[in-house]
Formats: structure tokens, C-alpha cells, sequence
């Protein structure tokens, strides 16, 4: 109960209030009960008012309570003073607006940081701190909102009639609403998580795909947790190609597909927002997409975009596009979230190229040292086929001896050949030898760009020898520059395009892309040197109907099984 000395009261009933002990206090022996009590009160000249214990946790602020009232509404913190059974005495009002579920929790917290002070050691299961504050962090199960509270003593002494240590007789309470806080350490956590996961390689799941199957891996990998961890469905990724200073889509989820036909370079001016990050390694918030000249559209009715840089140490090697149908619908926690996933994301993408790159490299080292085992035996086959050439003096020992000495100059070249990985093909000597036209390709137009001359040289003439009207251009650039000639001519459009993926000036799935413009009733089978993808030409093809990938050095027989399989399909 308190009395304000300006005139007003404020008297608290209820059954652990009695009259009698309430009459005594305020110096009224001879009042009956509240009602006399209050009309005494009133006739002095107090205003008074009445409420229950129970519900009593805090009185209308006052303009004359003075500063410290003022100030305890005015923090931005709950405050409030309890008794020792966890009954609310006072409180500010944003400890009021504190939901039902979460002042349950706080109550629960109260008894711990009671008992604990009362007895000053055990250890508590949520409090964290020392004799002087109990610190404890609440989240309801049926709350959205994380507080944080800090307990301390308020008000001590002895329970009457006692001669025991003093205990806890009112606690004060600090509630802070941590909900924006643990919700970003929460989410920051996933991403780590996430970027864990993007990049860990299961050396299971490396042998038994091949690079255009751990690149689908990857794509499923990065759609999947942009959705589940950043709640994002609709982006793009970029890389830069560094020859021609571009920027290629490696990877897009709901976007439309004319987003791949944009012609996007890493410069500050005239490449968007995109080209802008990626110049620049800055990342870039469009908060409106109808005001902000660099915006290019992506997505249909997009707003805003958040675009951040993909870097690999200190390099940038792409961007990652994220856009929305909502303005101003990422803030700078976003961006440095994107940020975050987007080093794991560059990392992932490097690490898979790794890969590739060092299986070329395995392959064409342990073929080197094949060769160098054999060319001792090899070389002594051949001192022996000198010798008994010597001796030979019949046409049929001489014959075979010649035959011997083909094949080990045949085991040479092929071992040479597999050790120049995918600067060539193999089984081209048996192809070769099978002459007359191939019922199924005979009469096939087809197309085929490498810049690897031997290449295009053997896969020219293994086609006209099974009877296929044969074109080879030794660039991307040519092979789309005639693919467009022929549509604009009305002339027989090809039926077969063959294209490698890696090409100075053009990639494969440039040259595919013509292909299904000027061409749309072509097969496309596309070739790489052991998998080597770098702008994910085969993923990309593959989601808009590539017919078939070949991984050099493959054996020629088996582009020609491939053809077969592609004409057969119609």
C-alpha cells in the first residue's frame, strides 16, 4: 500500500490485505472495515482508489512521479519489481505488453533467481552470472519473441519472527527483447551450417558421377538451401569469363529463361547492376526497381534486388542476383547474409572445377608413366624383331615379324594418344578401317566446331567415310555465324551439331543455344576435355534438351553410337 503525500491513495485488498491490519497502518483503530476506511479517506480530502492484490502489478504513471518514472518508461526495456512469490508489484509499461506465454516463463525464472539468492550456491539451468544478477534467457513455446533477464536483489531481510539469514523479500527485474538478435546469430548459424554442406565433397558421390552429374549436385545443393535457410526463390549466378570479359549464367531458379540471353560484361556502366557488382566486388541494394536506372529486369513484376559479389580470396570470380516482387524487400542484414553464402557458394564452384583440372592432369601424368614403363619392353621387342629379321629368309616369317612390329608402334601411338588427354580421340585407326555408308547417317548434315584442329580433322573424315555430309568450323564464333547464315538463307538446316564446350571466343552452350534458334530441329551432342566445364554449358544445355555429352579423350565409336542414339530419338 502506498500514500501519496500530495493528496492521493491507493489501497490494495484482498485476502492477504485484511482490514484490520490495513485500518491499523494508516493510524484509523477505530474504522470497520475498508468501506469506513476509504469514506474516512475521502472526507480528509485524498482521492482513493481501490484494486485487488491479485491484479495489482502497477499503478497509471504520473507526470508528478518525478524523473526516475519517466525515465523507467522512456529505456526501451521491461521493468518491473516482484515480491518473493513472483507477484508483480510494479512494472513499466513495455514489461505489460510482454505476451502471456513469455510472463509465465518470467515467472518461472523469478522462483529460480529466488531460491538461488536465498541460498547462495547449486547452479541453475538457465541462469548464467554471478551472486549479485541471475541472468536468464526466455522463449516460449507459443511466443515468437526471445527476452533476456537480469534478476537482482531489490530488497532483503529476515521473515518475521525468524532468526535465520536473510532472504530475498522483493526482486528487480530487467527484461530485454533479444528476438532480432538470437533470430540473426540463429540464421547466421544456418548459413554456416549451409556453406558446410555446399562445399563438403562425399568421395562416394565424386567416383560415381561424372562432372556434368556433380555440377546437377551442386545446382540442387544451392536451389534447395537458398529456399530453406535464406527463404529466396528467385536468383541468379554469374561467372565471370576472364578471356572475354563476360559474364555467363551458371546457374538461375525462378526466373524466366530470356534472363540467359543477356549480354552482361564486369563494367561499372552499361551491364546493370550486375555488371556493376561485378566490376566493382561492391555489393548492391535496389530498393526500387522502377526509380533505379541500373536495374535490368529478371524476374516478371520484380521491385527490388539485393546483388552480391561471388569472391575467391580476394578475386571476384561472379555475382549472385537475388530479386523480389516486393520493394524495398532486403535490408543490409540480407546483404550480409547473401554475402556470407555467397563465399561458400565461390568456393564450391571453384573447388568442382579443381577437380576437373586436376583429374586432366592425373590422367595425362599416370598415362605418361604408363608409357615410360612400356617403352623399355617395347623397345626391346623391336631389337629382337631386327634380329630375327635378320635370319628371316621366308616370306610368311618376315610378314609376321612386320605384323609385330605394326602393333608395337599401334601400342605407342595409343598410349601417346591417352596421355594427350583430350588434345585427341582414340580407336580412330579401327574407325578408320570401316568403310561404306552407315545406314542411320548417311545423308546427315552435320555441323562440328573445335578449335583443336587434329580433332575436328579425324571427326571430319571418320563422318564422310560412313557417309555424312560433313562441316567443320575450328571456332564457336563460325559455327554460329553459319548456323545463322543457313536459317537466313532458307537452306537444309543441319541435322547433327557437334561442338566443344571450352573454345576461345564461343562456349558450347553459345553454340547450343544458336543451335535451338536457327536450327530448333537439331541434335546437339556437346564434347569437353575430362569433364572441364567452366561456364556450365552442360548443365545449362541440359535442362533445355541437350542430346548427349562425350568426355575427352573418348573413343570415336562411341560419338558415332551417340549419333546413332540422337537420330533414333527423332
Amino acid at each position: 500500500m502506498t500514500i501519496k503525500t500530495k493528496g492521493k491513495a491507493l489501497l490494495i485488498a484482498g485476502r492477504r490485505v485484511p482490514d484490520e491490519a490495513l485500518a491499523v497502518f494508516l493510524g484509523e483503530a477505530g474504522a470497520e472495515g475498508l468501506d469506513r476506511l476509504v469514506g474516512a479517506l475521502v472526507r480528509e480530502g485524498y482521492d482513493a482508489e481501490v484494486v485487488e492484490a491479485e491484479s495489482a502489478e502497477a499503478s497509471p504513471a504520473d507526470p508528478d512521479d518525478g524523473q526516475a518514472r519517466i525515465l523507467l518508461e522512456a529505456i526501451g526495456e521491461g521493468v518491473c519489481l516482484a515480491d518473493r512469490q513472483g507477484r508483480v508489484l510494479w512494472s513499466n509499461g513495455f514489461f505489460q505488453r510482454i505476451d502471456g506465454p513469455s510472463r509465465e516463463e518470467i515467472g518461472v525464472c523469478l522462483a529460480e533467481a529466488r531460491d538461488w539468492f536465498d541460498q547462495h550456491q547449486g547452479t541453475s539451468r538457465r541462469r548464467r552470472g554471478s551472486a549479485d544478477v541471475c541472468r536468464f534467457e526466455v522463449e516460449a513455446s507459443e511466443s515468437e519473441q526471445i527476452y533476456e533477464l537480469e534478476i537482482t536483489v531489490a530488497k532483503s531481510g529476515r521473515p518475521a519472527g525468524e532468526s535465520g539469514p536473510a532472504v530475498a523479500e522483493r526482486l528487480a527485474v530487467v527484461v530485454r527483447d533479444i528476438t532480432g538478435a538470437r533470430r540473426s546469430m540463429r540464421k547466421l548459424d544456418a548459413i554456416d551450417k549451409a556453406g558446410v554442406e555446399l562445399v563438403r565433397l562425399d568421395a562416394s558421390a565424386v567416383r560415381e558421377r561424372n562432372t556434368f552429374q556433380r555440377l546437377q549436385l551442386l545446382e540442387d545443393k544451392i536451389v534447395r538451401l537458398m529456399h530453406e535457410v535464406l527463404n529466396y526463390d528467385h536468383f541468379a549466378i554469374f561467372l565471370i569469363d576472364e578471356p572475354r570479359q563476360r559474364l555467363e549464367l551458371v546457374i538461375s531458379a525462378g526466373l524466366p529463361p530470356e534472363i540467359q540471353d543477356l549480354d552482361l560484361s564486369p563494367e561499372q556502366e552499361g551491364s546493370g547492376i550486375s555488371g556493376f557488382v561485378a566490376a566493382t566486388g561492391r555489393s548492391y541494394i535496389c530498393r526500387d526497381a522502377q526509380s533505379d536506372e541500373r536495374f535490368i529486369p529478371g524476374l516478371i513484376g520484380a521491385r527490388s534486388s539485393c546483388t552480391v559479389p561471388l569472391r575467391l580470396h580476394d578475386r571476384v570470380i561472379g555475382i549472385m542476383d537475388v530479386e523480389s516482387q516486393q520493394p524495398e524487400a532486403f535490408s543490409e542484414e540480407d546483404r550480409q547474409f547473401l554475402e556470407i553464402f555467397g563465399r561458400y557458394l565461390a568456393i564450391a564452384l571453384h573447388m568442382l572445377n579443381l577437380l576437373v583440372v586436376e583429374r586432366s592432369a592425373t590422367n595425362e601424368t599416370v598415362s605418361g608413366r604408363v608409357g615410360g614403363e612400356l617403352e623399355a619392353p617395347l623397345a626391346d621387342i623391336m631389337s629382337e624383331l631386327d634380329v630375327l629379321g635378320k635370319t628371316a629368309h621366308d616370306a610368311e616369317t618376315t610378314g609376321h615379324l612386320s605384323r609385330i612390329r605394326e602393333d608395337v608402334q599401334a601400342i605407342r601411338s595409343r598410349v601417346a594418344d591417352v596421355a594427350a588427354g583430350p588434345q585427341t580421340l582414340l580407336g580412330v585407326d579401327r574407325a578408320m578401317e570401316i568403310r561404306g555408308h552407315d545406314p542411320l547417317l548417311a545423308g546427315r548434315r552435320v555441323l562440328v566446331a573445335d578449335d583443336q584442329p587434329k580433332i575436328c580433322k579425324v571427326i571430319e573424315a571418320v563422318l564422310r567415310a560412313r557417309g555424312c555430309e560433313a562441316e567443320v568450323m575450328d571456332n564457336g564464333q563460325s559455327a554460329i555465324d553459319r548456323l545463322a547464315r543457313i536459317s537466313g538463307e532458307g537452306a537444309a538446316a543441319f541435322d547433327i551439331i557437334i561442338s566443344d564446350i571450352r573454345m576461345p571466343d564461343r562456349n558450347g552452350y553459345e553454340v547450343f543455344s544458336a543451335a535451338r534458334q536457327h536450327s530448333p530441329g537439331a541434335k546437339v551432342i556437346l564434347m569437353t576435355g575430362f569433364g572441364y566445364d567452366p561456364h556450365h554449358s552442360i548443365v545449362r544445355a541440359s535442362q533445355e534438351g541437350l542430346s548427349s555429352v562425350l568426355f575427352k579423350p573418348f573413343d570415336i565409336e562411341q560419338l558415332i553410337e551417340e549419333m546413332h542414339k540422337a537420330v533414333a530419338a527423332g
